[in-house]
């Protein structure tokens, strides 16, 4: 059997920035490294990580973050790729947004549809829950209420894609350090708990 290939399309935490600095995990900590290692032999894990990526929208402060945009070409050079996993979601919680729930999920739903066009299998991430944000108090004002109104929209558009949904809310929490990060344990976690969902889908 030829190598199947899972590309992770995400922000700074498929990055994998360190909470509270501009540090990255080596890559045996991130998500993807983890789940690299526990897939093993015969899958080949791709890193698509940006600190500040959002779904859909252009960011007037951070340049070239808009996820839709990049991601076409993302996966074109990447072919044949057999399923995509996308966790974004959370920097469209920004109130420069201006955001409902419904249109941050709606943004995801988006880019799974452009990843179905290439891969035939996308699996997309819901949101860990958000810890303190007492630090970007103002730019993330309601982000916690948003974040869990978000729920029901990502299952009911998923559903309607036929997407595999996995709900981190239930599995892992972003770090009382700064709020939005994963620690090292998060992103265990997560490659744990994508790579199991993994199994399953093939």
């Amino acid at each position: 059997m030829s190598e199947r290939v899972v590309l992770c399309y995400g922000d700074s935490n498929t990055y994998g920035s360190i909470p509270g600095g501009g540090d990255r995990f080596p890559r045996d900590v991130r998500w993807p490294g983890v789940l690299a290692a526990r897939l093993g032999d015969g899958w080949h894990v791709i890193e698509e990580g940006l600190g500040g990526r959002t779904t859909v929208f252009d960011d007037p402060i951070l340049p070239d973050r808009n996820g839709k945009t990049y991601l076409p070409p993302c996966l074109l050079s990447h072919e044949p790729l057999d399923l995509v996993v996308i966790f974004l979601g959370t920097n469209d919680l920004k109130a420069r947004f201006a955001a409902s729930a419904a249109d941050v999920a709606r943004g995801v739903a988006v880019l799974a549809e452009i990843a179905l066009t290439v891969a035939p299998k996308a699996l997309v991430l819901g949101l860990p829950r958000l810890g303190p944000l007492d630090e970007r108090a103002d730019e993330m004002a309601g982000a916690h209420e948003k974040a869990e109104r978000i729920r029901p929209y990502l299952r009911e558009y998923m559903g309607e894609l036929g997407v595999e949904l996995l709900e981190l809310h239930e599995l892992v929490s972003y770090t009382d350090e700064d709020g939005f990060h994963l620690d090292a344990a998060g992103h265990r976690t997560i490659g744990e708990a994508v790579a199991h969902r993994i199994a399953a889908m093939f």
